[in-house]
């Protein structure tokens, strides 16, 4: 990494100094989870694995957009592993840190570039990343096209990244997803209630998502396995009618 005044990653999570300064604010995401060796590679993200794994990109940026629960966030967060790069989210810029001119060394990662707390704050990072030659990789929802942005500099900049998109999972990996969820947060369930959920679950990355955390909830609240009972109770406006 390279050295110099600013941020660097380790002064990003608070750990290099005796204090944290206003230019500190912004936590990294951990990366212990969202490995690339934990990522379920699929038809509907080869796209995205493709781009990432290139050695350049146009003026340094790509953009990375698709629906919630594609793996976004883990490609993102992967990519900044292998890359030794910072990860920020945007919802958390603000004003007052445009003030007081955020500055990253070294590669930057941007989650929820779609919709920024503070423009002028993200405009200035991808400014500093361009002269300094660093690389950055953006994630939403939506394509830059898409997304409103008030700034003209930072609309044209963006517009002008390159991008490159994930997709809602084919049915061999929604299968796969919903037991790797079921599995990070140490779920024992039954085959025929996998395999009912799997059946009456919308085909969405998103839906899979929300039905895991929902009822990993449940059954540690109630101390209960999950169960096809405790599903159709806990998922009424996510799951399918019977037949």
């Amino acid at each position: 990494m390279k050295k110099g005044p600013g941020m660097t990653k380790r002064d990003a999570g608070g750990a290099a100094g005796g204090h944290a300064s206003a230019q500190m604010a912004f936590p990294l995401r951990r990366v212990t989870a969202m490995t690339s060796e934990r990522f379920i590679n699929g038809p509907s993200n080869a796209a995205a694995r493709a781009w990432l794994a290139r050695n350049q990109w146009p003026d340094g940026r790509l953009w990375l957009w698709g629906p919630s629960g594609t793996g976004k966030t883990h490609l993102l967060t992967a990519w900044a592993h292998e890359h030794d790069a910072t990860v920020l989210d945007a919802r958390l810029f603000s004003r007052s840190s445009a003030g007081g001119r955020i500055r990253v060394q070294g590669n930057l990662a941007i989650d929820n570039a779609d919709s920024p707390g503070d423009e002028a704050t993200m405009l200035h990072l991808l400014n500093d990343a361009f002269a300094q030659g660093d690389r950055v990789l953006m994630a939403g929802q939506l394509p830059p096209s898409r997304s409103h942005f008030m700034l003209p500099d930072l609309a044209s900049r963006l517009r002008a990244t390159a991008t490159t998109a994930t997709g809602e999972p084919e049915d061999d990996l929604r299968a796969t997803l919903l037991l790797s969820l079921l599995a990070d947060r140490q779920l024992v369930v039954s085959q025929s209630v996998t395999e009912w959920l799997w059946r009456h679950l919308p085909r969405t990355g998103n839906a899979l998502v929300s039905a895991v955390e929902r009822l990993d909830e449940a059954a540690l609240a109630r101390k209960q396995p999950i169960t096809r009972a405790l599903a159709m109770e806990m998922l009424p406006d996510l799951l399918t009618p019977e037949g």
